[in-house]
Parts: structure tokens; C-alpha cells; sequence
């Protein structure tokens, strides 16, 4: 999966929203102002669509894009590339990184508990802990 420059991630952010959109659709759900210009979107539109992350219909000289790849497919893949890049394919490397510099007390707790329930899952008969 090639990645994806910012402005390409903010038009596929709205095409996961929206399901299903024409270049003036993704231009209203985009939150920059002043908004940018039709061309300029149509242009970033027809470079996913080459690196396979968007679909389109056309209806006649109109066209109705939509996305190929999830939002989850990206995220995963991105989140493999960042673990290559910055953390030597280590999860741990990772995780201590998020819990050293990012996550408050309370995300703190909630990744323990996390951890805790993902060791003591719930009985077959559905009664937890």
C-alpha cells in the first residue's frame, strides 16, 4: 500500500465519512478555509484513484468517487509502516513510548485494564471475571 501525502489522508478522511462522494461533496466536508479549489481537489481524487484507494462511477462527464480501501486497511497499514520506521518492528517499543510521553493517568488505567481483561477473558458461559 503506497502512502498517502497529508492532503491525500484529508480527502480519504471525508471519503470514509461520506461513503460515496463528487469532487464538490468532498470540497464542502473539508474543514480548511478558504476552502480549496474544485481543481485542485478533482486533481489529489484522480491520484487515489491511481494508487488504487478510490473507486469511481461516472455519469457521463461527472464522476462519483468512493473508497477501495478501509479506513481500518490504512490504519493497519500505517500503523505497520510506523512500527518499521520508528520503533524497529517492536510493539513494546511502541507501547512504552505511549505510556513514557503520551497517555494521561486515566489512559494509563484504561490500557491496564485492557491488558488485565485480555488475559482473563470472559467464561465461555458469558459471566465475566
Amino acid at each position: 500500500m503506497e502512502d498517502l501525502t497529508k492532503t491525500e489522508e484529508r480527502i480519504m478522511q471525508v471519503l470514509w465519512k461520506l461513503k460515496k462522494a463528487f469532487v464538490k461533496d468532498v470540497i464542502e466536508h473539508l474543514p480548511d478555509e478558504p476552502k480549496p479549489p474544485y481543481n485542485t481537489i478533482s486533481s489529489v481524487v484522480r491520484i487515489l484513484e491511481r494508487k488504487g484507494y478510490v473507486g469511481f462511477k461516472a455519469y457521463g462527464k461527472t464522476y462519483e468517487y468512493f473508497p477501495l480501501i478501509s479506513k481500518m486497511e490504512y490504519r493497519a497499514a500505517s500503523l505497520k509502516r510506523m512500527l518499521a520506521q520508528y520503533f524497529d518492528n517492536s510493539p513494546t517499543a511502541l507501547v512504552s513510548f505511549m505510556v513514557e510521553e503520551t497517555l494521561s493517568q486515566r489512559e494509563k488505567q484504561q490500557l491496564l485494564d485492557l491488558l488485565h481483561d485480555s488475559e482473563n477473558p470472559s467464561k465461555p458461559d458469558g459471566d465475566a471475571h
